[in-house]
């Protein structure tokens, strides 16, 4: 499993970033960047590429949550599974910024000691 908390739709920035960095440790972002590109099904690397590319789908529909994945679970290849995710949730939304904003506006340590206070304000503005 790449991360340890399946997205579900919130907070798509923070757990593209964990994806990100977990397929970085595997040495795996050009399967989802389009630098490691597909060789020519005759070509020798063919299967290797395969192999690494489902492994790296797998990863991904792995760390979404049922009706995401099932949603997604017929694409190509690693490419198009995260342009795909990419085109769904990397939106900005209007009205979803407003409410972050709100929620920051509003934010107040109150009985929070200042670690909790902190990581709540950091996670909203991040």
């Amino acid at each position: 499993m790449l991360v340890p908390v399946p997205f579900d739709g919130m907070w798509y920035r923070s757990w593209r970033r964990s994806v990100l960095r977990a397929l970085s440790v595997k040495n795996k972002l050009g399967f989802i960047n389009g630098e490691c590109r597909k060789p020519s099904p005759n070509s020798a690397q063919f299967c290797q590429w395969e192999r690494c590319d489902d492994m790296v789908t797998s990863g991904i529909l792995n760390s979404l949550a049922k009706d995401i994945s099932d949603s997604v679970e017929y694409v190509n290849d690693s490419v198009e599974l995260w342009m795909e995710l990419e085109d769904r949730y990397d939106q900005t939304n209007g009205a979803k910024l407003y409410q972050i904003q709100k929620e920051i506006n509003n934010l107040v340590q109150g009985s929070l000691d200042i670690t909790a206070y902190y990581t709540r304000m950091k996670r909203l503005w991040e």
